[in-house]
């Protein structure tokens, strides 16, 4: 289960830090905005690894999503985050990714405020038994073909309509 005391920095809609709260506090409805990095990998044919979360989670349970996504740390920077994330997840260190957008984004219960990069990657990944329930290549038809059915998260969709889906 989540830690929901653990501290998430408080940013204003441009990123600076304004304060600090806990994950619950982010969590539950207050939309509190707080940092996140998002990785988008790929391989060399062009397909997309999507994790699997899992069903323990508190936000969008047993959903596909994102190859990596975590919260920033207070007192951390995106790459910092990103860096951790991507280990922690994915078991990679060895990577080269790019930061293409930041943008703001709102469900029912939270605000995020999201840096996005990508990368492509060929090596090997192992996918972290604690964080996730998995993960795996999908082309871009098949993630296509799961939008708007319950499979993705909202958020990943969103984001693939805004940074991939005329690539």
């Amino acid at each position: 289960m989540d830690n929901q005391q653990e501290r998430f920095p408080i940013v204003d809609e441009v990123g600076r830090k304004i304060g600090s709260a806990t994950r619950g506090e982010c969590h539950g409805g207050s939309k509190l905005l707080h940092p996140v990095v998002h990785l988008h990998l790929f391989n060399a044919k062009g397909d997309i690894y999507l994790q699997r979360r899992p069903t323990w989670k508190d936000i969008q349970p047993g959903k596909w999503d994102t190859a990596v996504g975590g919260h920033i740390d207070d007192g951390e920077t995106p790459e910092e985050a990103l860096r951790r994330e991507v280990r922690e997840e994915l078991g990679i260190t060895d990577f080269m990714a790019e930061c293409i957008d930041k943008y703001v984004f709102e469900s029912e219960r939270e605000r995020e405020f999201v840096y996005v990069h990508w990368t492509t990657y060929d090596g090997e990944i192992h996918p972290s038994a604690e964080e996730l329930d998995g993960g795996r290549f999908w082309t871009m038809q098949e993630v296509r073909d799961a939008m708007g059915k319950g499979i993705l998260t909202p958020n990943f969709e969103s984001e693939f309509r805004r940074c991939f889906f005329d690539k």
